[in-house]
């Protein structure tokens, strides 16, 4: 009884997170990646992209493009629709047009490891190595709820690749030609691409823009607000960082457990062959790319 009445509460004040039990309507588009992927950057991108008129800021990015795992149910459902929505869950058949963004996991687990430094899910004495392990084995925070980065890339392209209402999108594409696969999300959401409407949105979401919005904004956003203000949310917004960041042990670690995975989406393996063999979906890639 006590738990219903605290959901039926938390629903009433709009101190609940959708999460999972968000209420789905036919005419939602959702924006899915596992955390750390490259998805507030995919936001600040469709969010100039269709809000031409408006000046799109962490002050506001939650109006524009909302987080099932930040925003309430109640606060969901006052979205005007059609509705974008982001969100990091594992497959939801109730998701019918899906943008899924997928990143290299050697940089993700980069990325996440500083990212719940700033969140203070552990103090800084707990080294990346140690982190890795639990990253790949699954018990570090928010794992029950997106899974492994495996579980969670898998669980969508196993059921997705191929479907005309699901485009895949990879971080590494979208830093090396940033226009062309932002015209694919354009086309994607029925948006015509004109040459100057995509070279403005990609400027006004360039990482030193978002840098200096989150330094000026960070108390003004649901995910700075109260963190730790000596390491940034928006991060170096590379690829390949790994290479000279990760320790080989780690390397291996992620290449071993992944591996016939990550070369199905297009990514080399450079310290071990993993005697995994080719994973049933290494032609997902060039199916989402048509």
């Amino acid at each position: 009884m006590r738990y219903g009445a605290n959901l039926i509460l938390g629903y009433l004040f709009g101190t609940d997170i959708a999460g999972r039990d968000l209420a789905v309507y036919s005419d939602d588009t959702f924006l899915v990646s596992f955390p750390r992927s490259g998805s507030t950057w995919t936001r600040f991108l469709i969010a100039n992209l269709l809000h031409p008129e408006i000046e799109v800021s962490f002050a506001n990015l939650e109006r524009l493009i909302p987080d099932t795992s930040s925003q309430s149910n109640r606060r969901l459902k006052q979205t005007p629709r059609p509705r974008l929505i982001k969100s990091h869950e594992y497959f939801d058949p109730r998701y019918r047009r899906v943008l899924y963004i997928v990143r290299d996991p050697r940089d993700v687990v980069l990325s996440y490891y500083h990212f719940q430094r700033k969140y203070r899910h552990f103090d800084d004495s707990f080294s990346l190595d140690q982190y890795v392990t639990g990253f790949i084995q699954g018990t570090i925070n928010h794992w029950g709820t997106w899974g492994t980065w495996a579980e969670n890339v898998n669980s969508w392209l196993a059921t997705r690749s191929g479907n005309e209402d699901f485009l895949l999108l990879r971080y590494e594409d979208m830093k090396d030609d940033t226009p062309r696969e932002l015209e694919r999300i354009a086309r994607f959401l029925g948006i015509e691409p004109a040459p100057e409407r995509l070279t403005r949105a990609i400027q006004l979401s360039s990482a030193d823009r978002m840098r200096k919005l989150e330094q000026a904004q960070s108390d003004q956003w649901v995910a700075t607000r109260n963190k730790r203000n000596d390491i940034p949310f928006v991060g170096g917004a590379e690829a390949g960082a790994w290479r000279t960041e990760l320790p080989a042990k780690s390397i291996a670690e992620i290449e071993n457990a992944w591996g016939g995975l990550m070369r199905s989406l297009g990514y080399e393996l450079q310290a071990v062959e993993t005697g995994v063999p080719p994973s049933p979906l290494t032609p997902i890639l060039g199916t989402a790319r048509k």
